[in-house]
Order: C-alpha cells, then structure tokens, then sequence
C-alpha cells in the first residue's frame, strides 16, 4: 500500500516510538527509559553553556534575596536564587525570578532619556548632564520655595515644593541617610517610600 503522504509513515513510528504511555502501560517505570525520547536525549541544560556566574542580589524588594546569575559572554542566560543565603534559601518571587527577563528585554532602557517642556519628542542625554539638570533644578526649586519663618515668628526651615518618594529596594540605611539629607540639609518635609504605600 503506497503512503498518502510521503514521510508520514517515518514520522508516525517516530512517534511511537517517542511516545512513553505504551511503555508506561507495558509496566516499565516513569523513572527508568519509559519517559525517555529522541527529544529528551537532545536536551542540554542551560547552565551547561554558562562561562561565569556571579551572585547579586534581587532589585526588587528590601528583603535582600541573593541571585546566582549566570552568564554567557556579557548575555545573562539564567537566574536563579542562591541557596547558600540565609534571606531566601534558593527560593524567588516571582518578581525575582523574572529578572533574566527585563535585563535582556530589548525595550529596556538604557540611556537618560529627556523631552523637553512642550517638546514632542524624546532625546538622547549624558548621566552627567542629567546629574548636573537634577541638581540645578532642586536647588532652584528649593530656593524659590523655602521658607525660613512663619507669618507669626515660628521657624521652620522648610520647602513644600519638593517631595521625595524612595523605592522599596532601599534598606534601612539609605533611608536614614534620604531622611537626614532631603529633610535635614534640604528642608523637605514630604519624604515617603513606596513601601508603605
């Protein structure tokens, strides 16, 4: 009998063959060959191709969870938590476990990005001149809006036209120093983080 198609008589015992259930029903072990296939034989592990693997930690949260990121070159391949830290024992969130993820994502920005007032569009800028901006533009703003005195004689020292809002990845100590710096040295009296929102 001539096939309808060639090749489909190959690629249905190829399937046979591949497929575990009639082994499995044959009462050979899912443990042992049964789940074996021509597929499964091809797979590498991922990590297999990894030339360095470093340990950082998660940027998600203030919890601190450690990474071991693997890379290949300068590209990530895989992330995966540490199990050697006390914090989270090998395990992630899913926000942790997604960062191979956004670190490889093409739409990930990597430059400072500006669009002027009543621009239309966006242009490339240097760190330096965006460090520089931010700074020009806080003590500008500080200076039109601080207030030393109230109407009636109370000293305040403080401006209203400055807020900060810090992230969640921050730990204590880096708050400490946002508390002392933005509201000792600049006078903000709004400074909140996204972590009690």
């Amino acid at each position: 009998m001539k096939e309808i198609r060639p090749g489909i008589g190959k690629r249905a015992r190829g399937f046979l063959r591949d497929w575990s259930l009639p082994r499995q029903l044959a009462g050979q072990s899912s443990a042992s060959d049964a789940a074996r296939s021509t597929q499964s034989e091809a797979l590498r592990p991922r990590l297999e191709q990894a030339d360095k693997v470093g340990t950082v930690i998660c940027p998600y949260c203030a919890v601190g969870c450690s990474q071991l990121l693997y890379a290949r070159g300068n590209q990530v391949i895989h992330v995966e938590g540490d199990p050697r830290s006390p914090v989270n024992a090998g395990t992630l969130c899913p926000k942790g476990s997604a960062t191979a993820g956004w670190l490889n994502s093409p739409l990930r920005e990597t430059k400072v990005k500006y669009r002027a007032p009543h621009s239309d569009h966006w242009e490339e800028r240097s760190l330096d001149w965006a460090m520089d901006r931010i700074a020009y533009l806080t003590k500008r703003t500080r200076d039109e809006t601080f207030v030393e005195k109230l109407p009636d004689g109370t000293t305040v020292n403080h401006t209203l036209g400055i807020a900060s809002l810090g992230g969640a990845t921050l730990d204590n100590e880096e708050n400490y120093i946002i508390k002392k710096v933005f509201g000792g040295a600049l006078g903000m009296v709004w400074i909140e983080n996204q972590a009690r929102i």
